[in-house]
Parts: structure tokens; C-alpha cells; sequence
């Protein structure tokens, strides 16, 4: 069976006082925009033209962040994995950030449709001094549809290093057995659509009470706040993905002290 293939990659510099594109390739389903924004810091827009992924897809999106460069990143519209003949769908994501470099990692919803097998890895390599955000979205099926989902599979990696050094690392997996046990409060809690926030900077971990203070007025979302050594993780979940998406959005304006990619839809 054909298999879809996409590479999207992009490398940013500064050129006296503007960051400036060194690097773009783009390959197979794999697009990369960089719509023209009124504002200092650029947009990186990712895209998959294959409308999602499926069983023995690779999808590859690489961003190289130069020395003082602060950019923001996203992907056009939600991905989708889709239900897979017994292969798994895989996207990787390669940063990194350089000396006094900021990158804000919000790509739109992931969602996972009945029978999908998906794995997702994310490596970050930072500067010394580098800050990054990243924010990522799961959604178990569309609600409005009436989907249900009883079988699928999902693994997640992600990793920051500092300097080469593992400062956070955060592994996650959806299997048959979580599924099975949706409804308990070690797993899903009947939610399905979660969402996880990571704030990595130095002293991150002071910005806690901060968004503990946004995250209690939520309607209809469970959220918690940790920090600690230059981190600040916010995990969240709802019962569907909207309420879930304007919770997130909050909380991303608080973090970015602006706006949000264009792109989103609030």
C-alpha cells in the first residue's frame, strides 16, 4: 500500500536586527509557511498535505532556532491519525534553540480516530540561556460526529536537553488497557481531550502560582500546575475539545505575554 512520506524543515538566524531565514526544505506531504505577520517575531507554519496519518506514514518537522532568534511555530490546521492496517503512524519532531534564542512549539490538536496507531517523538535540544514553550493536545475522536473510541494505540515521547543534559523527559502512552479502564481516575476520567503545557526557562518555576491563579476559573476543565527547577508543566483535561482549546489558549497568552499564531481559531 502507498505510504506517505513528508519532511518540513526550517533554519532561522539574525541578520542585524531581524531574524532571517538559512534554511528551508520541504518534502513529500510536508509544507512549511511563513505567512507575513506585523510583529518582530516570525511564524512557522507546518503542514501536512496528506490530510493526516495512518499505519507505516513518516512525517519529520525540524526547526533550528538561531543565536537571539525568538519564533513561533504551528501546524496549518489539526492533525489526524486514522485507522491503520497494524503499522504505526510516526511523527518526529526535531528543535532546536540557541543562545538567547525563544521558540513557542503550538501546533493545533492531535486527533485519534478508531483504529489508529501512532507514534509521536519530540527532541529539544536548548542554549544555555534558551526559553521554550510548547503546548499539545490530544482529542479521542469527534464528539459532534458521535464517535466513540474503543481501539486504538498511542505512544508519545518527548525530551528537553540543556546543554545536552535531560532536563525533562515525559513519556506517555493510550493502549487497549487504558481505554478499558477510561473511566477511572488513574487514567482518562472519562475525558477525551487532554492537553500538556510546558514552560522550560530559567526560573520557569516561579510562573506556578501565576497560572494556578487562571486555571482555577476553567469551566468544565481539570487542570494542575507543577514547577520546579527551571520548569512549568500545566496538564489539563475535558470531557470534549473546545472547552479544552479556550483553557489552553489562556493559558498560552499568559505564557507568550501576546498574541497567538494566527492560524488558531479561538
Amino acid at each position: 500500500m502507498q505510504r506517505m512520506v513528508g519532511r518540513g524543515a526550517v533554519g532561522l538566524a539574525m541578520r542585524g536586527a531581524r531574524p532571517t531565514l538559512t534554511d528551508l526544505h520541504q518534502s513529500g506531504s510536508a509544507k512549511v509557511f511563513l505567512p507575513r505577520v506585523h510583529r518582530d517575531v516570525p511564524e512557522l507554519v507546518f503542514l501536512n498535505t496528506a490530510g493526516g496519518v495512518t499505519g507505516g506514514d513518516h512525517l519529520c518537522y525540524d526547526m533550528k532556532i538561531g543565536t537571539g532568534v525568538a519564533a513561533m511555530a504551528t501546524t496549518q490546521t489539526a492533525e489526524r491519525a486514522y485507522r491503520s492496517t497494524g503499522e504505526v503512524g510516526q511523527v518526529d519532531v526535531s528543535i532546536s534553540v540557541g543562545e538567547a534564542g525563544t521558540l513557542s512549539w503550538l501546533p493545533q490538536e492531535t486527533i485519534l480516530f478508531e483504529g489508529s496507531n501512532l507514534g509521536r517523538r519530540t527532541t529539544v535540544e536548548l542554549a544555555s540561556d534558551a526559553r521554550f514553550l510548547m503546548a499539545e493536545s490530544v482529542v479521542l475522536g469527534r464528539a459532534a460526529m458521535g464517535e466513540t473510541i474503543e481501539s486504538l494505540s498511542f505512544s508519545d515521547w518527548r525530551e528537553v536537553r540543556r546543554c545536552g543534559a535531560p532536563v525533562w523527559v515525559d513519556p506517555f502512552a493510550i493502549s487497549q488497557k487504558v481505554l478499558d479502564g477510561s473511566e477511572s481516575a488513574v487514567t482518562l476520567a472519562g475525558a477525551r481531550a487532554f492537553a500538556t503545557i510546558a514552560l522550560i526557562e530559567q526560573g520557569a518555576e516561579d510562573a506556578a502560582d501565576r497560572f494556578r491563579s487562571v486555571i482555577e476559573s476553567f469551566d468544565g476543565v481539570v487542570a494542575a500546575v507543577s514547577g520546579w527547577n527551571g520548569k512549568c508543566i500545566i496538564r489539563m483535561r475535558a470531557t470534549d475539545a473546545w472547552p479544552l482549546r479556550r483553557a489552553v489558549a489562556q493559558v498560552l497568552k499568559i505564557a507568550r505575554q501576546g498574541s497567538l499564531p494566527r492560524v488558531w481559531q479561538e
